[in-house]
């Protein structure tokens, strides 16, 4: 896509935001969640994804909380989507989930740990549903290109790429923002998790960390160098998640960071 050409198509776009808890941690919590991001995002400028996982397959202790089951689970975000009327998305872990999957979510997301695994990408584009690919740890912008591959080999056309952070030592991830620019080369749609990409990953305790102060800056960071979009969990009170708090974006500041990247997305736009 030349650059006359990627301007024009992205002044035809909205802010994709996806956002929501890590996991579903019970049945109220989703959608104690999803009734204020409703009220945040309730503008034209921007199209916004629930996400929770509905089960946590990668955890580092053998005691961490994984899930409340996962037909349950799956319900839950069925009805996330029915009540608020808005897409869901959610991960998939193996080739069996993602038949299960598609018959609640409306996005199936590939984590990053397994954004090589033939198997499942090809039978997440077997459902015909988008797909959220995020980029490894482990790997290179150019090379999740043959991740878009294999899911449009299994038939679905539409994929996303998420920059999620770059490995850097045992303890910490860095950003290196070349990578979105790098991906738009081989998808429309680019996003930049926020909140994993400011993991300590491997800690001692085998509980992840985080930085969350960076959240804010990085994702306007982020829109500045053209991510289509952001990837952002959040919770009402972090610090008692059951899951990945130590890096969740309190959802009281959700909509001071749509003040913040708003404004640069339409400076992008010539708005």
């Amino acid at each position: 896509m030349n650059a006359k050409r990627e301007g024009e198509h992205q002044r035809k776009q909205r802010l994709l935001i996806v956002a929501g808890p890590c996991v579903v941690e019970d049945e109220e919590m989703p959608l104690r969640i999803a009734e204020v991001l409703a009220r945040v995002f309730a503008t034209n400028e921007i199209r916004w994804v629930f996400k929770a996982s509905y089960k946590k397959a990668n955890r580092t202790r053998l005691d961490s909380f994984t899930g409340i089951g996962d037909a349950r689970a799956l319900r839950v975000l069925a009805k996330v989507r029915e009540q608020f009327g808005v897409p869901v998305l959610t991960d998939v872990h193996t080739a069996e989930e993602c038949a299960l999957a598609a018959e609640y979510v409306d996005v199936l997301q590939i984590p990053a740990f397994l954004c090589r695994q033939t198997e499942l990408l090809v039978a997440a584009g077997k459902t015909g549903k988008p797909v959220n690919i995020k980029k490894g740890q482990f790997m290179s912008p150019s090379a999740m290109r043959y991740a878009i591959e294999k899911v449009q080999y299994g038939g679905s056309s539409e994929v996303w790429l998420t920059e999620r952070g770059t490995t850097f030592g045992y303890h910490d991830l860095v950003v290196d923002f070349r990578g979105i620019v790098e991906m738009r080369r081989y998808a429309e749609t680019v996003l930049f998790d926020a909140t994993h990409s400011m993991q300590k990953p491997n800690a001692s305790s085998g509980v992840t960390g985080g930085n969350p102060q960076y959240i804010l800056p990085m994702c306007r960071a982020a829109i500045a160098v053209g991510a289509t979009g952001l990837f952002i969990e959040t919770h009402p009170d972090p610090a008692r998640a059951k899951s990945d708090g130590a890096n969740m974006l309190p959802l009281s500041l959700m909509p001071r960071l749509i003040e913040e990247v708003l404004p640069i997305w339409h400076a992008l736009q010539g708005q």
